[in-house]
């Protein structure tokens, strides 16, 4: 006997509603956010598999994975009174908001922008409303940045970046196109810029940045940033079989760089290799589980007895400039379509966070 309140479903579907243990567990999402892409040598032949996403497997080696699961980040609980098909009460305990907010706000704007050419049935509220509660991901619940004392003698300024996470898995984590990086400004008493790193195009390109500027190259992970064209970008860096950087999921085989941010607990020593950083960072000892730390060293110019005003944004992108511009080159359909989409609504980051400080003389 189908109870009544389950009749409905029943009736319209064919389906009796259940309820599933395995559904508030984490390993559910370790389905799709453990992902091992094949990858092909030069003769375009299978040559082994590359850890393309190691969501799950990040979250499952962090202090996360005994305080909370991917559902409770993803998927909010309802609050109050709902209806459903067993029962009306307060159900918020089992049942979530399907809305599953990531981190895409690039997306999901470039989606909204085309709405009319792309058919989308969502209508511009719905849309604006996912927007916003990706935007309140990355602003609210992703990472923290924060400036150290100054330290400003005769003429070098000195200052340290620090970083703090709070996401359940490393910053950016999922497919590999993500990035995310510090933006940093010093201006004088009367307002002059008298220094800048990590600044940004309206197409995305972030100035000083080897790779956005040579496909060939790649901004390394730095322990301490002297000069306008270094920029500290925490991201994965493949490479082809051939030790060639690439952005080609089906050619990449190794990590010559990956810096992404660790969520609070990561064991290094534990890490297995599809999830250990890559590169410079190895050896930084103040990239740590939980955040990162860089040093910042400048000669701002002669200015005696000025005061100077440090503003450091912690910027996101969902596609990296140089992953955009790699597809360009190709002549299809499906690359037209997108390339007319993305020049018109341009790529800029999200501030993920932000702080000011001034230095005194």
């Amino acid at each position: 006997i189908i109870p009544e309140p389950m009749r409905i479903m029943v009736d319209g579907s064919g389906y009796e509603p259940r309820g599933s243990e395995h559904t508030r567990e984490s390993e559910i999402c370790a389905v799709c956010h453990t992902l091992y892409t094949p990858f092909f040598d030069e003769n375009s032949a299978a040559a082994g598999e590359f850890p393309e996403q190691m969501t799950y497997l990040e979250w499952e080696n962090s202090a996360y994975n005994s305080e909370t699961t991917c559902q409770s980040c993803h998927m909010p609980k309802i609050t109050g009174n709902i209806p459903s098909s067993s029962e009306w009460g307060p159900l918020g305990k089992y049942i979530r908001l399907h809305s599953f907010s990531g981190a895409n706000v690039f997306m999901l704007q470039l989606l909204n922008d085309n709405a009319e050419s792309l058919l989308l049935t969502a209508e511009d509220a719905q849309m604006q409303s996912a927007i916003e509660r990706a935007s309140a991901k990355l602003q609210e619940e992703t990472a923290s940045v924060q400036i150290s004392e100054i330290d400003l003698t005769d003429n070098t300024l000195s200052w340290d970046v620090s970083i703090t996470t709070k996401t359940g898995h490393k910053f950016p984590s999922g497919f590999p196109s993500r990035r995310a990086w510090l933006h940093v400004m010093v201006r004088d008493d009367a307002g002059n810029l008298v220094f800048e790193s990590g600044g940004v195009q309206a197409d995305g390109l972030i100035v000083g940045n080897d790779n956005d500027i040579d496909p060939a190259k790649y901004e390394p992970h730095y322990t301490q940033i002297t000069n306008p064209e270094q920029v500290q970008i925490y991201e994965p860096i493949m490479l082809n079989s051939q030790g060639q950087v690439t952005t080609s999921v089906v050619e990449a085989a190794s990590y010559a760089k990956d810096n992404r941010l660790l969520p609070n607990g990561f064991d290094l020593a534990s890490a297995s290799i599809d999830i250990a950083p890559y590169g410079v960072a190895i050896g930084d000892n103040d990239f740590l589980a939980g955040g990162d730390t860089t040093h910042y060293t400048i000669e701002p110019g002669d200015s005696p007895g000025a005061s100077f005003t440090i503003q450091v944004e912690l910027l996101y992108q969902s596609i990296g400039y140089r992953w955009a511009e790699n597809l360009r080159p190709h002549d299809t359909l499906e690359g037209d379509i997108f390339f007319s989409m993305y020049d018109s609504s341009g790529n800029m980051p999200v501030i993920v966070a932000i702080s000011e400080k001034q230095a005194q003389p």
